[in-house]
């Protein structure tokens, strides 16, 4: 199968501003790439790239002042299969766990473990560890959650929707993450593309968020809010939350003015 990917996203800057982008597909997918994923910048600045302590591939550019495009078109070969299930995958005890999945226990900026601990263990203390005991939590908050664009905040965090009940995907996530930690099972946040195969058509394009957790030494894709197995997720980054895998971030002021995402399967190659 293959799967088009890209955007086109445009800025106006009041001033010379250094940007962070995170906009490159994930090196766990670059050997299915069958066109380059070259981030376009106009106008034209010179874009430095690095590796951050994550695993993901980050832009660095300084841009002057006035408009701002970054842009991309690719094509990866996706192998059509719907999310991995493994409902015998059991939580490791924390003293088994890797050293690098330790940080993805702790509290960080949108997952308050230390303020849902009490929660979590009165919804989900009680159930039998691994496979089952996270799909519990994907299906208490995606029944109890609403998914509204229109009630979000850049400053919600997983106690907000806990107690507003309502917002977008990354909100979802935050929360379904935090119940885990809480448990002591390791969860990350993921960003990508999550084309509509296989289901109905959700215009307009946008990125999408998932989570991942990590079962029987690997981590496994989860999606508190679509909750079903989906085909053709390309992983861009993963982070402990939000805050880790923005698609880009401005030291000054970066004015939005125009954002499209393509992800779709090619019918006709």
């Amino acid at each position: 199968m293959l799967i088009r990917l890209g955007y086109d996203i445009e800025f106006d800057l009041p001033n010379r501003t250094p940007i962070l982008s995170m906009l490159h597909i994930h090196s766990t997918r670059l050997g299915d790439l069958l066109e380059p994923d070259v981030m376009a910048v106009t106008p034209s600045v010179p874009v430095e790239f690095y590796t951050d302590g994550f695993g993901n591939r980050v832009g660095r550019l300084v841009a002057p002042a006035g408009p701002l495009r970054l842009s991309c078109q690719t094509v990866i070969d996706d192998p059509g299969n719907p999310d991995e299930l493994n409902f015998g995958a059991r939580e490791l005890p924390v003293e088994e766990l890797p050293h690098e999945v330790l940080p993805f226990l702790l509290s960080s900026r949108y997952c308050e473990v230390d303020r849902l601990s009490a929660a979590a263990l009165e919804l989900f203390g009680g159930l039998v560890p691994g496979w089952g005991r996270v799909q519990a939590i994907c299906d208490w908050v995606h029944a109890r959650v609403s998914f509204n664009y229109y009630q979000t905040r850049l400053s919600k965090t997983a106690v907000d929707v806990f107690t507003e009940r309502v917002g977008v995907c990354r909100d979802f996530q935050h929360l379904a993450i935090t119940f885990c930690r809480c448990l002591n099972i390791p969860a990350r946040y993921a960003t990508g593309y999550l084309p509509d195969i296989g289901v109905p058509l959700k215009p307009p394009m946008d990125f999408s968020a998932w989570f991942e957790v990590f079962l029987d030494g690997r981590w496994w894709t989860f999606d508190a809010r679509n909750n079903i197995p989906r085909i053709g997720r390309v992983l861009i980054a993963v982070g402990r939350d939000a805050s880790d895998v923005a698609i880009t971030t401005s030291f000054g002021i970066a004015n939005l003015v125009s954002f499209n995402v393509t992800s779709e399967e090619v019918l006709n190659p």
